[in-house]
């Protein structure tokens, strides 16, 4: 058994346990005879109800300063990184002219900002290189999600989704239905909406895509799927995830759960509503919503500075479309997750 006792303890559990088992009847000065421990220490186990140590930590610190004046030090500490003996000399001078140097120590430890090394951002990470391949605009990973149904509706309908991986540029359409031929008609359209030329197209295995899995897990796409034989007549390459791995299309699976808050926090009243507002949502995606992963560019911006290096991967000139007024009020609600 691994028992934890302080320090100067004179009394064991079993001990304790029977001090506290004798009858009133024997007095505190015959159980310190007894146990060789002072009448005081027989009088305090006969009290609890518990053989254990209790805590010794003080049941009130110790200080001379206010919570705000605590607050107040520690961003003194870790803005302008102040030693122990000159934060004290600022403290004294303009907060608390009473404040002990132990009393600031340990308002310090406290607050876990007591080593000033701690408080040091962390060394840049040595640069590791791109984990993935970069990519020229014209990879496209598309990908279908199911919409809420709203009042008017009887259904749920589908959104095909379709992201450029070198501009994240996105592209979206609503289709009543997940099947083969709504795929064809999105890629259609995909086509001639984007302004650089599709070379390759990357989707999960589903059957509005592909034949492959619908009978047997181990079967090969046959490449004679509806949606295969238009990318062959499209002149692009058509390529599947690996079974059982999303993550493999990643950027247009964080994309939809990113669009997929929209719907989440609004209530919309027909489906006319909801369809134009994942449209503005896209357009201001595209055009106004700077991303990390682009050097801090909006998509469209992105897409031009690509034009000017390679022209020859575009089919058309890439343009901003007007409405930025016009849809301020719904890019402000959408940020502050508010129904309009």
């Amino acid at each position: 058994m691994n028992l934890r006792l302080h320090g100067r303890a004179r009394t064991t559990p079993a001990v304790r346990a029977e001090i506290q088992a004798t009858p009133p009847s024997i007095t505190d000065a015959e159980l310190a005879r007894r146990y060789g421990v002072s009448k005081p220490t027989i009088a305090k186990w006969r009290e609890r109800t518990t053989v254990h140590d209790a805590s010794h930590t003080a049941h009130r610190l110790q200080t001379t300063l206010t919570p705000a004046q605590e607050y107040i030090v520690v961003e003194l500490r870790k803005l302008r990184r102040l030693a122990l003996l000159d934060l004290l000399v600022v403290v004294r001078e303009f907060l608390n002219p009473n404040v002990s140097r132990a009393g600031l120590g340990r308002c310090l430890a406290r607050h876990g900002v007591s080593r000033l090394q701690a408080l040091e951002p962390p060394p840049p990470r040595p640069d590791q290189g791109k984990p993935f391949k970069a990519y020229e605009p014209g990879f496209v990973h598309v990908d279908v999600k199911y919409l809420p149904q709203v009042p008017d509706e009887t259904t749920r309908r589908c959104l095909f989704v379709a992201i450029d991986r070198a501009t994240r540029w996105v592209f979206v359409q609503i289709r009543p239905h997940k099947t083969a031929a709504a795929a064809q008609a999105f890629l259609a359209a995909l086509k001639k909406a984007a302004p650089f030329r599709i070379r390759t197209l990357l989707s999960d295995n589903g059957s509005e895509f592909t034949d492959r899995l619908l009978f047997n897990k181990q079967k090969q796409a046959s490449g004679e799927h509806e949606f295969d034989r238009l990318c062959a007549a499209l002149e692009i390459e058509h390529r599947l995830t690996k079974p059982r791995h999303p993550q493999t299309n990643g950027m247009v699976e964080r994309f939809n759960g990113r669009i997929s808050e929209v719907p989440a926090t609004h209530r919309f009243n027909c489906a006319e509503d909801l369809a134009q507002t994942l449209m503005h949502y896209v357009w201001l995606y595209n055009h106004h919503l700077p991303q990390l992963a682009l050097q801090n560019r909006t998509p469209l911006q992105a897409m031009k500075d690509w034009q000017k290096q390679k022209p020859e991967l575009f089919k058309k000139p890439v343009i901003n479309r007007a409405g930025l007024d016009k849809y301020f009020s719904l890019f402000k609600c959408l940020c502050l997750n508010k129904s309009f």
